[in-house]
């Protein structure tokens, strides 16, 4: 459990190390949507959907994963923050956000041996040699580059004028397959040891954090256990995230924020309790999975999370986070629903055909 004893309510604003408090301890979570343009370039379909849940009163919205470089895109219709040319669409997204009162966010992303050669145009790139993914290892320079993308990522989020970032270090992307063990076994620098597993994400870390202006707002997504982290890894890796000082907060996707942690069947813990006992300082620790209301986001902070993120809840009710800051026994619609019900929730048909192709109980 968290140092602290005081329990926030859904309401209560959530100040950080650096940039604006959140107006409340709700967030709208990095979701994959595919309703970006051909060339990363944000749609008027993606501007309404994130827009939308800014009025709906989460106090954070946040991007899906946009990639930094080209060779890192990973599905047709994903965001870019990898050139330039993003800045307009950027720029026009994180005012509207911003008007609608929410704190905005874009999260970093490189998909690494995850990425879509056939949507990129570009070969797949890993830490490692991989035949079944067909992808080659990244050299040292390149490393450092794909390093220096990241930078550039957060510099053109800090220009478009949102309020922070979230580097994406989670869900088996690049960053995370630096830190799998089974597979990084690399005899330079950044494979072999935890320390040279993780070193390639402290220097994105770090070198945002030099980047960038004392009042943005910096974050790391990460997963807690499986992609070949062990927990005690992800401890570990938590704990130097929550102490470096770089960070203004983590944000551990649990995918089930109930769950016990993985092959643990005694049922005497909970995965969330492992990382919300790590000492964390002034940064701030948020969680992600499965939260189907109001109960259930005020549970996460009564285990001694800052702030949950919410995602399926977000994309059924664009309103989610007003309703359950009013009501503590709100829960999201019961899937699944209809084409038309996400139509009403401002889901962009390209969103609600991914969703209906994606998973079987989303969509009727």
């Amino acid at each position: 459990m968290s140092e602290s004893v005081h329990h926030a309510t859904l309401a209560e604003p959530l100040t950080l190390r650096r940039g604006p408090a959140w107006p409340n301890r709700l967030a709208l979570a990095p979701l994959t949507n595919k309703q970006s343009q051909r060339d990363g370039a944000l749609s008027d379909d993606e501007q309404r959907w994130l827009v939308r849940r800014a009025e709906g009163g989460f106090g954070v919205v946040m991007t899906a994963a946009a990639y930094v470089s080209v060779e890192g895109k990973a599905w047709e219709g994903q965001l870019g923050v990898h050139d330039d040319a993003m800045l307009p669409g950027l720029t026009q997204l994180a005012t509207a956000i911003r008007a609608a009162g929410a704190v905005s966010s874009v999260q970093l992303h490189h998909g690494g041996r995850r990425a879509d050669a056939h949507v990129s145009g570009q070969p797949l790139v890993a830490p490692w040699n991989d035949a079944k993914y067909a992808a080659r290892a990244l050299t040292v320079p390149e490393i450092e580059h794909v390093v220096d993308a990241f930078i550039g990522g957060a510099v053109r989020a800090q220009e478009a004028g949102f309020d922070g970032a979230e580097i994406h270090g989670a869900h088996g992307y690049l960053i995370a397959q630096f830190l799998d063990t089974r597979m990084n076994h690399r005899t330079d620098r950044y494979g072999g040891s935890l320390e040279n597993r993780y070193r390639m994400m402290r220097e994105i870390v770090s070198g945002i954090r030099e980047a960038t202006s004392p009042d943005f707002q910096v974050g790391l997504r990460l997963s807690p256990e499986r992609y070949g982290i062990h927990l005690e890894d992800a401890q570990a890796i938590v704990g130097w995230a929550l102490e470096c000082g770089d960070l203004d907060y983590v944000d551990i996707s649990l995918w089930d924020a109930f769950k016990a942690p993985h092959g643990d069947d005694s049922g005497d813990r909970l995965l969330i309790d492992e990382f919300t006992s790590i000492p964390r300082g002034e940064t701030r620790l948020t969680v992600a999975g499965k939260i189907t209301g109001a109960a259930d986001a005020t549970w996460c902070l009564d285990r001694g999370a800052d702030a949950v993120f919410v995602g399926t809840g977000a994309i059924l009710a664009h309103d989610f986070a007003r309703q359950a800051i009013a009501d503590e026994a709100y829960r999201h619609p019961e899937q699944p629903v209809t084409r038309e019900h996400l139509r009403e929730q401002a889901v962009g048909e390209a969103f609600v055909d991914y969703l209906a192709t994606g998973w079987s109980d989303f969509v009727i």
